[in-house]
């Protein structure tokens, strides 16, 4: 190796470094977010765990659907307690910055240990760099604020201390005690203790194996956690979730090219492979392909095993070629992602919240029953709680309630005839915030054309923007309704806002552009049609020939 391409290395590894925390410390955008920092403000003021729920006001009244759904609920109420409060207090520190940051730290750490692993294997310098940027290529989908985080950071510490210094493997009983109070993942450190227990075949490894497990049940929920994974498979709330859908292999991605790529690796060279390693990636791979949460294992494991068990270049010494190109690479992908936009935005999203929604429900002292959507329960709980409780939100409390506002939501028929409009009333609900459509899927939420219908008398539109409007029965004294229609300028200024912020989203403008059909508008129906026809990533036949259709008929 030249010592010019030695000299390169600091550059290189500085380089790389920036570009995956590029890549994580993007803008806060998950909706989840807001209820783990309202849950970790209530832990830090009330030194309390959350149960019964405190922030809906509809968990209590909820009956289970399901065998087990009480004690799932507890777990999903506590099992992430110690990450919220810790996630609380970054802010109260360092404000939305600081967790956008703590998250990209987190994250960048977690390649990086990939990476070291890679290289205490190999002893291949840029082989490790590539293994921690290629374990950064699947996690920039999970860099969100969440308690996930957690996992994935000690899941990698977990590994690096086995592999990097097995002397203080007597440290990891400790940190599976902190991890086991943040996550529930931590039985994913079962599975590389115990791998490597087996492989190792000796005494001290076998009794850190078992006090790893013994001191991970110093939780809430104790050793439950597995049982808990079972009954969300009986919850059809849960199995709607798109995180515990299957990972999709087609059209292939980086996650189903390292999937392909460690099983070939590990099929070439069995003769030398590792037990733990067959262990391990076996584990991973299988829970990866059973829910797409999990694809982060496959993108930090496939890695260091394709690095592990590739043979490497004998007759040349490419070292300084993949410096500098390396080094380049790494350059204009860094320039890139900060030109664009993407990197280095540690703050919260200022579009997709229902800020002003929230606004005028404070300014008017709102205390009324409350409908949300299922997207803004969480920013709702932080910006309201405690004088308001929401209805839902993303903590996936109730099979039944989540049924009932899936019903009210869509204005579907409920078992004993009753309409979404009357299972409002059931519930007493007298104000409602919502958007309008369902972004991956472009459904339209059919609660507020139904509500907002100039036939009917029940609810006034109070409040509209581009994010959220506010359906009330009573409006507060000194609120002038609005007129019923603008809930069309609603949806059109809210399906404009998520295409021009994320146009690979664009089935809102199908969806609003049936509903102008229907109305008989042609030139709105035009524009949304077209609009969705000009995004679309997928052959769509109907839309095209409505779209034709309608630019004949404009002629």
């Amino acid at each position: 190796m030249s010592r010019g391409s030695d000299r390169l290395r600091p550059v290189v590894l500085a380089l790389a470094a920036l570009l995956l925390a590029g890549w994580f410390s993007r803008e806060i955008s998950d909706t989840d977010f807001w209820w783990h920092l309202r849950t970790g403000q209530y832990l830090a003021e009330r030194h309390t765990l959350p149960v019964p729920d405190p922030f809906a006001w509809t968990t209590a009244s909820a009956p289970p659907a399901y065998p087990g759904e009480e004690q799932t609920r507890y777990f999903n109420l506590t099992h992430e307690w110690l990450a919220q409060l810790l996630m609380y207090l970054v802010y109260r520190v360092a404000g939305f910055s600081g967790v956008a940051l703590a998250r990209a730290l987190m994250l960048t750490v977690f390649c990086g240990l990939a990476g070291a692993i890679a290289y205490r294997r190999t002893g291949h310098f840029y082989r490790a760099a590539a293994c921690a940027l290629a374990a950064g290529g699947v996690a920039a989908a999970f860099a969100q604020d969440r308690p996930y985080v957690a996992t994935f950071l000690f899941l990698a510490l977990t590994a690096a201390i086995l592999e990097l210094r097995p002397r203080w493997i007597w440290a990891l009983p400790p940190l599976f005690v902190m991890w086991a109070n943040c996550h529930g993942g931590f039985f994913l450190g079962w599975v590389v203790v115990g791998a490597w227990a087996i492989e190792r075949r000796e005494r001290r490894m076998w009794l850190a194996a078992a006090a790893c497990v013994l001191a991970s049940g110093l939780n809430p929920n104790g050793f439950n956690v597995l049982r808990t994974l079972a009954a969300y498979r009986e919850s059809y709330m849960q199995t709607r979730l798109l995180e515990w859908a299957p990972a999709r292999l087609w059209p292939p991605g980086l996650f189903s090219v390292l999937l392909a790529g460690g099983a070939a690796v590990l099929l070439w060279a069995r003769r030398r492979v590792r037990v733990a390693d067959w262990l391990i990636f076996g584990t991973f791979a299988a829970a990866a392909l059973a829910a797409s949460r999990n694809t982060i294992l496959i993108g930090f494991y496939a890695p260091i095993v394709m690095a592990s068990y590739l043979p490497a270049a004998k007759k040349r010494d490419y070292s300084a070629v993949l410096g500098w190109g390396g080094g380049l690479a790494l350059a204009v992908g860094l320039a890139f992602g900060i030109a664009q936009g993407g990197f280095f935005r540690p703050r919260v999203n200022p579009w997709k919240w229902p800020a002003g929604a929230a606004d005028f429900l404070a300014a008017h002292g709102v205390t009324q029953p409350l409908f949300n959507t299922y997207e803004y329960g969480g920013y709702l709980m932080w910006r309201l709680w405690p004088r308001e409780r929401v209805f839902i939100d993303g903590r996936a409390l109730s099979d039944s309630l989540f049924l009932d506002y899936a019903r009210i939501l869509y204005n579907h028929d409920a078992t004993g005839g009753k309409s979404g409009e009357e299972l409002l009333r059931r519930y007493g609900v007298e104000a409602i915030v919502m958007n309008g459509f369902e972004y991956v899927t472009g459904n339209l939420y059919l609660l507020a054309p139904a509500l907002a219908d100039p036939r009917r008398s029940e609810w006034r539109l109070v409040y509209s923007d581009a994010q959220a409007i506010v359906l009330m029965r009573h409006p507060p004294a000194g609120v002038e309704p609005l007129g019923s229609l603008e809930v069309l300028d609603h949806l059109e200024a809210e399906c404009g806002l998520h295409i021009e912020h994320e146009p690979q989203y664009p089935r809102c403008a199908r969806s609003l552009g049936q509903v102008f059909l229907k109305l008989g508008d042609a030139a709105r129906a035009r524009r949304w049609i077209g609009e969705y026809v000009r995004l679309k990533t997928e052959p769509d036949a109907e839309a095209e020939q409505a779209y034709a259709r309608l630019l004949s008929a404009g002629r």
